[in-house]
Formats: C-alpha cells, structure tokens, sequence
C-alpha cells in the first residue's frame, strides 16, 4: 500500500510541475530562448528489502525516457510505462526503482504550447531536444530510451549522435534502446499507403479554430476516413475558451508534417551494423504492422545474421502498428521477462 501511496503522490507532483512548465514556457539557460520539452514522471520504488521504504534512496532509481510517435504525446504511454516499470521492479533481484519520464517531442502534446522550438522541424532536431532537456534538467543521463513509430527513429539519432560526442563528452549512452514499430531505414513512398500523408493533408484543410469536436469528426468521415480514427482524432483537440465550442488541435500540425517527412528520409541501417560499445538496441516488430515490407525485413535479418552481440530482435504477436495499445502484455513480456 505504501508503495501505491508513493506513486500516486510522485504522479501528482509530476503532472503538476508539467503542467507548470507547459504554461510557463520554461527556458533552458534564459538567455538562449531555447525551451526544453516538456514531460512528467511516474517513479516506481524499489522493492522493500525489509528495511523500510525501498523508495526512499533516489540513488535506487534508475531512469527511462519514454517517446512517443507522431500525433501522439507522452500520456498517451501512463498506463503502459506504469506497468512495465512496476513488471521490472517486481521481477528483478536488484533493488533499484524506476522513473519512467514521458517526454512530449517538440510540436507535440504540452511542448507545442512552448516557445523556442525553431525549424528544422526534423528526427535529428527531435533528438538534440531529448540531450538538451537531460542538460538543463540537471539529470543523470537516462539507463533506457523507449521509443514508438517516429520516436524510434529520433532514439536512434540521440544514441548514434551520443556515441560520435555530438552532444558533448561528457554524454552517457543508454545502456538499453528500445524501439518499437520503428523502420529503421527510409519509407518508400510506393511502400505506403499514403494515409499518414492523407491524414496530414486533411488536418493542414482545417478552419482554425475548428467549430466543434463533432464538426471535426463529420468532416474526417466526409472525407473518407473511419470512424474510429476520426474519433482518435477528436481525442487530440482541446477548447479554446469555455465560452463556445470552438477547438484547437493539442499538436503543430505543419511541424508535424516535417517531422514526419524527415523521419521517411533518415536511415539508421548502419547504426545497427556498427552499434556503439555500451549499448543495446532492441528493435520490436507488430506481428500484424504494415510497415515491414518482404525487402525492410530482408535487410534486418541479414543484419541479425551476423548475430551482433548488442543488437536484438523481437516480434509482438496479435498486434499491429499500436501495439502498445493491442498488446501491452505481450510487449512487456519482451521487455521485463
């Protein structure tokens, strides 16, 4: 029970100080006028060794930062990176605990309400982000990088711009890298079904502000998409004031739309051929995802072929592209066996 009560406490004071720096625009080092991301914390104590609270020594704590892909936010992973702290820490024979940080990447979630965040809106911009909130935080350097979709591929950037010192020498590398549904090379066009880039389209044809939820919802359908997304889409806007119904998307829809375009063109084949010492790369593939194509998974096995000892790949059965959402329990099987 005391172990509830501390998480539940340490998730309120990190959701309030998020909330704080949303509304602030809090700055890295002032002068600057370069903000840093904004995230909040779900901490899970170490185990009680007998002596008390195994929470109390936050040199027990270890850390995760937890990213998100595009259109998305770091709420959209409490529930998940809640589990699969508590599934660690309950399976382990080590007394550390976990903070699970879930960041928003720039134009998304609270950090597309701050100020700073200057083009190139791109996976490298994205990953320099992740470094520079570490640095104006005053944190250690994180143990694990989690990493969904486009967030993948802005953790492989960070891990292969960290171990050629581009964000200073005095960087740590991650000792693990998870990447989730992530294509580690470029997207094709002709591999794609175009959707992501018609959903884009559609959300930039928006009036601003947006009349109403459901005026949004009716028009995604109008314009041939499902209902569920049109409604998955309703979830990402919010209310202006309480005095109409007029709404505002809770993402930068263009900043997004670079983002995504730079993630199409990026490769990292040959991070996972050469991986840094000190390292692991865990690459997960949906079982069900349409991302991988008969040649993306040829390459990928050819690399595993050479059997790296710091790279490794795993399959989520029953799941598609939101696997995180279809299959939690098989993903945190792989993750904290």
């Amino acid at each position: 029970m005391a172990r509830k009560v501390n998480k539940r406490l340490a998730w309120r004071e990190a959701r309030k100080e998020g909330e704080r720096r949303a509304r602030s625009g809090e700055q890295l080092g002032g002068s600057r006028g370069k903000a840093t991301l904004a995230y909040e914390e779900i901490v899970v104590p170490a185990k009680d060794s007998g002596g008390g609270s195994g929470g109390g020594d936050n040199k027990k704590v270890r850390t995760a930062l937890v990213v998100h892909g595009l259109l998305g936010a770091g709420r959209n992973w409490r529930t998940v990176a809640k589990r699969l702290a508590t599934a660690v820490v309950e399976e382990s024979s080590s007394s550390s605990g976990w903070r699970m940080v879930l960041v928003d990447l720039r134009n998304h979630g609270n950090s597309a309400r701050l100020p700073g965040f200057i083009p190139p809106h791109d996976i490298p911009a994205a990953a320099r982000d992740l470094a520079e909130l570490v640095q104006a935080q005053g944190w250690e350097w994180p143990d694990v990088m989690i990493a969904h979709s486009l967030g993948g591929k802005v953790v492989l950037d960070f891990t292969q711009n960290a171990a050629a010192g581009s964000y200073g020498p005095a960087v740590l590398l991650p000792k693990q890298v998870w990447v989730l549904d992530s294509v580690p090379g470029e997207v094709e066009t002709e591999n794609s079904d175009g959707e992501v880039e018609r959903v884009l389209a559609a959300l930039e044809s928006m009036p601003h502000p947006i009349p109403s939820r459901r005026w949004m919802t009716n028009r995604m359908q109008e314009l041939g998409f499902s209902k569920s997304l049109a409604d998955w889409m309703g979830s990402n806007l919010r209310r202006i004031d309480s005095a109409s119904e007029n709404m505002e998307w809770v993402f930068n829809v263009r900043g997004a739309h670079d983002m995504f375009l730079s993630y199409r063109k990026l490769s990292y084949w040959s991070l996972l051929q050469k991986p840094p010492q000190g390292s692991h790369i865990a690459l997960v593939r949906a079982a069900l995802s349409d991302r991988w194509t008969p040649d993306i998974l040829a390459q990928l096995e050819a690399i595993m072929a050479n059997k790296p000892h710091n790279v490794s790949y795993h399959v989520v059965e029953n799941a598609g592209h939101w696997l995180h959402i279809e299959n939690s329990s098989g993903l945190i099987a792989i993750m904290a066996p």
